[in-house]
Formats: structure tokens, sequence, C-alpha cells
């Protein structure tokens, strides 16, 4: 059968369309940030609003959200504890979710009110209360975490989840003249830190999630050291003992590749 040049025009057209038809572009990858401050950015001394989360432009969910090219869930809200991320902060999660990031735990066990009494002068000692903070990560928080982190895996089945630990704060100097930390106490504090990460490690890998590990990195970075990556005493207060700018970087050079993997 013959196929007149006129009858075959309109066809050469449509051909022509669909070879050089651009492709479309692909959706940006969906990243939905968890947490508590050690996520929202506070330490960093700029915020988007005056919500009370403390969400900043210099946290570490922004940053690796713009260098993985994703569209950024910023749930992390300052204070937050295992059932507030479990309870509040989950909304986002769903099938399509590609990235997850989520640093809680510490104020579930109390930290930042054992830091505060350890700062007291003397004769304010702290031991018990750090007592406490390590008898709450042996007995109470793995099972809030293993709840916590069995419904993140639900709601989002295919999303690359890394959980983001906590660092050792001391180095074993005093250096904050209105914060008197001993070398002893700070040797606990940091042996806490220890005990938290570890925790918060077992039950990620258990679950089958990323773990970032900040302790290493930290090292040489903590309150007092020439470059701190954390805060030491600080007005306003909240401020405190919070990674700093620098700290974030520090934090979204570990987690990119994390959540690479």
């Amino acid at each position: 059968m013959r196929v007149s040049l006129r009858a075959a025009i309109p066809l050469l057209a449509v051909l022509s369309f669909v070879l050089v038809a651009p492709p479309a572009h692909a959706a940006a990858p969906t990243y939905t940030a968890l947490g508590d401050s050690y996520a929202s950015g506070t330490g960093t001394r700029e915020y988007y609003d005056n919500s009370g989360c403390q969400r900043s432009p210099h946290a570490y969910p922004v940053l690796d959200a713009a260098r993985l090219g994703a569209t950024l869930t910023f749930a992390s809200c300052a204070g937050a504890k295992v059932p507030d991320v479990l309870n509040g902060q989950l909304g986002s999660l769903n099938a399509s979710t590609r990235y997850v990031t989520l640093s809680v735990g510490g104020n579930d066990i109390g930290w930042s009110s054992v830091i505060t009494q350890c700062a007291k002068p003397w004769p304010y000692t702290c031991w018990g209360d750090i007592d406490k903070a390590e008898a709450y990560i042996r007995n109470t928080l793995p099972g809030q975490l293993d709840q916590l982190y069995t419904r993140i895996r639900t709601l989002a089945p295919n999303a690359r989840v890394v959980v983001v630990g906590y660092p050792r704060l001391f180095n074993g100097v005093e250096c904050n003249i209105i914060a008197r930390i001993s070398p002893g106490e700070q040797a606990e504090l940091n042996a806490t830190a220890d005990l938290l990460a570890s925790t918060i490690k077992a039950r990620a890998d258990a679950r089958g999630f990323g773990f970032v590990d900040a302790r290493g990195p930290f090292t040489g970075h903590a309150v007092c050291d020439a470059v701190e990556w954390i805060n030491g005493t600080s007005l306003p207060i909240g401020e405190s003992y919070h990674p700093n700018r620098n700290g974030h970087i520090g934090y979204a050079n570990l987690v990119e590749p994390a959540l690479r993997a």
C-alpha cells in the first residue's frame, strides 16, 4: 500500500515531536528531618521564626537538603522528646519519602538539667543526677526508641533513615568562669554521652537504620578546645552546650554520605 507524501507529513511531524521532546524532570527527593534541638539548630543563633522550635538555616538538615537537591520537611523542634517526635513530627512520612534523619534522646534523659546542675558552684554536685540519667538510658530509653523506629519504618518503608548521635561535650579543661564543671564531672558526663551513643546505635542497628557517630569527629572540637564546635556556657543560656554553626557543618559532612549510602 502506497502512502502519499501529503498523508505522511502529519505523521512525520508527530514523530519528530516525539523524538525531540525534552525528557520530563524527575521530582526532587523528599527529606524529613526529625528530632530535638541538635537537629533544629539551637546554638547557631539565627532562626527562621519565633515558634520556639529554633529551626535554623544553618542546621545540618538544611545544609544536607541543599547538597542532596532534596525537598526538606523540617519537623525538628527544640525540646522534643521521643514521644513528641512519635506523636507530632511524623506527618510528612510516606512511601515516597527518600531520606529521614533523627536526633532524639537527650531531652528524655534530662541532659540539659544534668549539665545545669553540674555547672552550679560548690557545694552543689551532680553525681546523683548523672546516675539517674544513666539509669534512664539503660532501662527506659531503648523501648522508647524501638517504638519510634518501628513507626518511622512503617510510615516510610522506602526511606533511607539515618539516626544522628550526640557528641562528647568536654575535654577536661575548665574554661568557663560562670560555669564550674570539674574535670571529674566532665569525665563522667562524657561517659554518659558514650552510654547514650552506644544505646542509640544499638537500637538503630537492630532496626536496620544508619547511625552517625559524632564522638570521634567532634574530638578536638569540644567545649574549651581551640576550635569549638560546641558552645560553652552562653547567653542566652539556651544556646549553651549545643553545636554552633561550625558544628552543624561538621554534622552535615557526616550525615550527607550516610544518607547517600
